[in-house]
């Protein structure tokens, strides 16, 4: 992973708060190299104050493809090459699917995956041409499982996850790598200041939808994933010989996933005839 027993260098995206931040300052503490990126990088210049040899900090809203690409280069020209992408940059939003409002649906996706897809293209180039490197994508549990309230949050990272398994095979053969992180409930900003809303409410939908919207508020600084042991976790599959595809952090997200499966396979089991019989008999 790293540049020829050199730091390894990470680009992390979304660095102002959350897994972003505490993943820039873990692998800064290592002695590694960090490319710390923001939409105001003001905020942070913290994280690189004591490293200013191995770190870089970047404004960088990944809606803005000029940006992207400015900041890409900055790194390469500054550190030599990426060797780890880390796509974090993104927000939650909380409506029924029938409360959603098409600007702020838009906009999610902007960031959440057209600003990660568009940035992924900007370094994927030099890392082909090194022959090394890994993309890691900020999934969610809720890229495994829809919940009610959180569809159009649901359907970003259900896109992130269709992308990722695609790249995975894609970029197998060239020795480049893919994990994908997908966290449960963790104490980010995420359900804080980050958390945008519908302004409107449907009565239909308060025991599922407007339930779920006031439990996420209410539990705000309360969740059980702790950020930095998530941060630590990440880096552990990054360095990993035989790094997974899929990384579920935190009990609350595995058990959720688990039981996804259990009820895609139960589904697929019991209508296994069916399914069967929808092709051409001779095609059996």
């Amino acid at each position: 992973m790293s540049n020829d027993n050199q730091a390894p260098v990470w680009f992390i995206t979304g660095c102002s708060t959350g897994f972003g931040r505490e993943l820039a300052r873990l692998v800064l503490e290592r002695g590694w190299k960090a490319v710390v990126t923001a939409r105001d990088a003001s905020k942070v210049q913290d994280l690189t104050e004591g490293h200013e040899g191995n770190a870089r900090a970047i404004a960088l809203d990944v809606t803005d493809p000029a940006q992207i690409k400015k900041a890409v280069s900055e790194a390469e020209q500054a550190f030599g090459g990426i060797d780890v992408l880390v796509n974090n940059a993104g927000y939650g939003y909380m409506a029924a699917v029938e409360e959603g409002e098409e600007d702020e649906i838009r906009a999610m996706f902007e960031t959440n995956f057209f600003g990660l897809a568009a940035t992924i293209r900007a370094v994927l180039p030099g890392m082909r041409k090194r022959k090394r490197g890994t993309i890691v994508n900020i999934s969610s549990v809720g890229g495994l499982v829809g919940f009610p309230g959180s569809g159009y949050y649901a359907a970003t990272k259900f896109a992130v996850e269709g992308l990722s398994d695609s790249l995975s095979k894609e970029l197998a053969p060239l020795g480049l790598k893919v994990l994908v992180v997908e966290p449960g409930p963790f104490r980010t900003d995420w359900a804080g200041r980050s958390l945008k809303q519908s302004k409107t409410f449907i009565d239909d939908y308060e025991q599922t939808s407007g339930s779920r919207r006031k439990q996420t508020a209410g539990y705000s600084g309360q969740q059980p994933g702790d950020p930095v042991r998530a941060a630590e976790a990440m880096i552990k599959a990054v360095e990993a010989e035989n790094p997974p595809l899929h990384l579920v952090l935190g009990k609350p997200g595995l058990e959720n996933v688990r039981k996804k499966l259990d009820a895609l396979i139960n589904d697929i089991d019991t209508w296994e005839e069916t399914t069967l019989g929808a092709d051409f008999p001779d095609a059996q």
